[in-house]
């Protein structure tokens, strides 16, 4: 069924186109043009000479002669028997050994047409020879008739305009394997099929070729992802492929390789040692397993008969019985190289008899005299009968119908067989000319289903885990609830003078930018599981709105405090009794809120966030058993120039933190009455300040990990709110509850309430109460000392009273009673 060689252009240059991708190996084409013409004279009246080139005993190529040349034994004893054919002539083979060599067969040629007898035409085998031959055969005007030719370069008119052929080009699989293709649906995928692929609508990957080694052409098809492979090479090579494709796992399910179908049926395990393939047959056949074949029907598939008289399995049958008498053992269907083209070379005997007899029917009506015995090689008027005789044509052979297109091609069918464990069935035809594919449901596919041209890619969104969101969000919400209780509390209380002294109402507007920051964790956590692309726009200008005005609200409030206290303090001039008026404060939360509200607007109207994707390299799923690949994508909100507009928010920002970091130092151990909670205040501060130091530039480095950058942020933020909310508004409400009907403040409000002038002056008392103490001391000690001497003086006089002695003395000069040392005791 198959043969053990292919003949296709140009030898031992291999390429291939993947998804669809190919394989093309040629063997290198050597152009002999003869410019001497040689006139030979007929030897023999009633004799019609035709030369034949044969490949038999070559070493490589398609050494199809082997069975090709008893073919045409057989057809020139069946045209010579038939008396009407060719009247008064018998057709004779002059033929010689080419070897599927072009040097060689440009030198039999030479050789045939030099000697005589002259030769009518010629019949060729393997394209490289026929390829030599008819660009040379113009220069005799001989008809070249090639029944062992693919070449689609040998369609060439202007090249060669004297050629024909019974063997169908290798074009001619081409527009069967696009409707296999279509059939299938593969989309993915030698000139002609690559223009038949665009007008087809399928997409040709990747070329890769070879000389010898097969690997590296092998291993850069599954770098590209190939998966429907056409190959074209002679046998050999086929063979060195199979084994690269065993160990480069370039078969089963996902892989549909197209051979020729000219190869013998176990073509992939003969000549495995004497080729050096490293591969066991079984490996071979399991590469081989489920590829399919296309090949020109070049056995007529109707058991009806034919021109000859013959079915084709009655020529099989003297094909046979000639070959086992040629000397060939055909036992266990081992066949010789060009059985299954022996058909076309029985038929092309049969078209030469033809067109001669069609020719000397023309020189008849033409009353011109001449015959086919006087043709010579400058007679372009018989030459060019013979070439309009061929052209025309048309027969049942043992091939099938024979006829020629324009460009002296074969017209036929094509077959399409699948190796199913080990051997080929047939699947269908393909009438070309109809457009018609005849397809019997035979195919077998790996996994019951038909292979995929390519790795279905899934494009797979990665979105923030939904019990995170969930978690945050609820804390935030809770937070919210909180911040709303605290405003109620705020304004509920305002008339305390805990409250009235941190200035509720920017206590309010601080409250209203955590809720409003507490919003903006929810929105970080909207992505595109909850809305669509065409509406994630809008999230990102939502996001960058309500975080950055409720960070300003809710840090602005706080630095505005801190920044009255510190100027406060440190102008020399204060009146400590002076209040801090509100609207200075209000004033600068406003004059931030501006700012950001400039950045903004001009953000958005100039370059506004949009939506894009980021992808990340391919994974496999987590279970199918489909060619699936994932390919995660993340959702960001950026603009053209991201960078700079984030550089501006941040600089800005950062500013204003650094600075709030330094007035909150600068004031960490002030207490001014007019803001009783600077304080705290600034202790809200310093963990603001830290924790957006930190968040910002580390959630620019983790923004590819949803997760991780969502609940980084979103912790932050929330840290942040809380925090404030603890320490500013816990002591007010602690307050507050231990004195809920008392007017007069507890030692809350009168420590939080002590001016610098009070400090000062508590220092000083304290200081001189020391030094009082000292002086104390150092009396008591004189005391002592006399009491110890009055003693002493009492034992020596004991007839002098106490009392007296001690009245109206004096002590160190001192006038001392004891009403005065009671009153120094007292100081």
């Amino acid at each position: 069924m198959k043969n053990s060689n292919l003949k296709p252009e140009n030898g031992h240059f291999s390429e291939a186109y993947s998804n669809i991708a190919c394989f093309l190996q040629y063997p290198s084409v050597f152009y002999l043009l003869f410019a001497v013409l040689f006139v030979g004279s007929v030897n023999g009246a009633n004799q019609l000479h035709i030369g034949g080139i044969f490949p038999i005993a070559g070493k490589g190529g398609w050494q199809g002669g082997q069975a090709c040349m008893p073919a045409a034994k057989l057809a020139l004893q069946d045209v010579n028997e038939n008396p009407d054919l060719l009247p008064g002539f018998n057709l004779t083979l002059h033929s010689n050994d080419s070897e599927c060599e072009p040097g060689l067969g440009a030198s039999v040629m030479y050789n045939l047409l030099y000697n005589a007898p002259q030769k009518l035409m010629l019949l060729a085998g393997c394209s490289t020879v026929c390829t030599t031959v008819a660009e040379a055969a113009k220069m005799w005007n001989l008809v070249v008739l090639c029944y062992g030719a693919s070449s689609p370069a040998l369609s060439d008119r202007s090249r060669f305009p004297t050629l024909f052929r019974t063997h169908p080009s290798a074009t001619v699989h081409n527009p069967t394997r696009i409707k296999l293709m279509q059939k299938f649906g593969w989309s993915r995928t030698v000139e002609d099929l690559e223009t038949r692929c665009k007008d087809a609508g399928i997409e040709i990957v990747t070329r890769q070729s070879f000389l010898s080694d097969p690997t590296d052409a092998v291993r850069n098809l599954r770098r590209q992802d190939a998966r429907i492979i056409v190959g074209l090479f002679y046998v050999v090579a086929a063979r060195r492929v199979l084994c690269e494709m065993y160990k480069q796992q370039l078969y089963g399910r996902a892989y549909v390789w197209f051979f020729i179908g000219w190869y013998e049926d176990n073509w992939y395990e003969v000549n495995l040692k004497n080729e050096n393939i490293s591969c066991t047959k079984e490996q071979m056949k399991m590469a081989a397993e489920g590829h399919l074949t296309t090949e020109a029907l070049m056995w007529n598939q109707n058991n009806q008969k034919t021109i000859s008289g013959m079915s084709s399995e009655d020529f099989r049958k003297r094909l046979n019985a000639a070959l086992i008498e040629e000397g060939y053992d055909i036992s266990h269907n081992r066949y010789p190289e060009g059985y299954q083209e022996a058909p076309l070379a029985y038929d092309a005997v049969w078209s030469v008899a033809l067109a001669f007899n069609k020719t000397m029917q023309r020189l008849t009506e033409q009353n011109s005299g001449k015959n086919l015995k006087d043709f010579t090689y400058t007679d372009k008027e018989i030459a060019n009968a013979i070439y309009a005789a061929m052209n025309s044509t048309q027969f049942l052979g043992v091939s099938g119908v024979v006829a020629f297109s324009s460009q002296g091609d074969r017209i036929a069918l094509t077959q399409i067989e699948q190796m199913i464990d080990g051997q080929y069935y047939k699947l269908g035809y393909y009438d070309t000319q109809a457009d018609n594919l005849t397809w019997f449901n035979k195919e077998k596919w790996d996994g019951e289903k038909v292979p995929q041209d390519r790795t279905i890619v899934r494009r797979v969104l990665r979105t923030v885990s939904l019990p995170l969101f969930i978690c945050m969000s609820t804390i935030s919400s809770f937070g919210i609830l909180v911040a709303i209780t605290l405003i109620i509390f705020n304004i509920w209380h305002r008339h305390r003078r805990v409250i009235q002294s941190s200035h509720p109402v920017c206590n309010t507007i601080m409250l209203f930018g955590v809720i409003i920051c507490l919003v903006s964790v929810i929105l970080l956590g909207i992505d595109g599981q909850f809305i669509t692309a065409e509406n994630y726009p809008k999230v990102c200008q939502a996001r960058a709105w309500i975080l950055s005005t409720g960070f300003t609200l809710a840090y602005g409030a706080m630095f505005s405090k801190v920044w009255r206290v510190h100027r406060f303090t440190t102008k020399t001039k204060t009146d400590p009794k002076k209040k801090v008026e509100p609207w200075k404060l209000y004033t600068m939360v406003s004059g931030l809120l501006t700012v950001d509200l400039v950045i903004l607007l001009t953000w958005q109207m100039q370059d506004p966030l949009q939506r894009r994707l980021e992808t990340f390299p391919l994974e496999d799923p987590i279970s199918s058993n489909d060619d699936v690949k994932i390919r995660p994508e993340l959702e960001h909100c950026e603009s053209h120039n991201n960078s700079v507009w984030l550089g501006v928010i941040y600089g800005f920002k950062g500013l204003i933190l650094v600075f709030g970091l330094f007035l909150a130092y600068e004031t960490r151990s002030l207490k001014v009455k007019q803001i009783n909670d600077s304080r705290y205040v600034g202790m809200s501060i310093y963990n603001v300040v830290v924790l957006c130091l930190i968040t910002a530039p580390v959630a620019m480095v983790i923004a590819s990990q949803q997760d991780a950058s969502f609940a980084f942020v979103a912790l932050a933020v929330i840290f942040c709110c809380f925090l404030s909310m603890l320490l500013i508004f816990v002591p007010k409400v602690i307050e507050v509850l231990r004195h809920p009907k008392d007017k007069v403040e507890s030692k809350f409000s009168n420590d939080t309430g002590i001016s610098k002038e009070d400090e000062e002056r508590y220092q000083k008392l304290i200081s001189e109460n020391d030094d009082l103490q000292k002086l104390i001391a150092q009396k008591e000690d004189k005391i002592r000392l006399l009491k110890q001497r009055l003693a002493e003086r009492e034992s020596k006089n004991p007839a002098q009273p106490f009392n007296e002695s001690l009245n109206g003395n004096t002590v160190g000069g001192v006038p001392f009673n004891r009403s005065s040392s009671t009153a120094l005791a007292q100081k």
